[in-house]
């Protein structure tokens, strides 16, 4: 028996999916023409979203790495 949890949920990421595709549509329309053109501006924008994801995985990472050798310090200490 499915169970009114399992269906909210399911409308739910149904709703949320249909957000996602939402965006601005002047920028989509002008990168779309410009890409048809020849696409310089697309490509720029296209790496500026690959720029702008990757800042916070490096931050992440340099986190992770910071605490990771933070903690491996202290058991360092904590065998001798």
């Amino acid at each position: 028996m499915i169970s009114a949890k399992k269906i909210t949920l399911f409308i739910l990421l149904i709703f949320i999916k249909l957000s996602v595709f939402s965006q601005c549509a002047m920028c989509k329309a002008v990168v779309e023409s410009n890409y048809e053109s020849g696409g310089a501006a697309a490509n720029g924008i296209n790496n500026g979203i690959l720029y702008l994801m990757f800042i916070p995985y490096l931050l992440m990472g340099t986190v992770g790495y910071f605490i990771y050798r933070h903690f491996q310090k202290n058991n360092l200490r904590e065998e001798a």
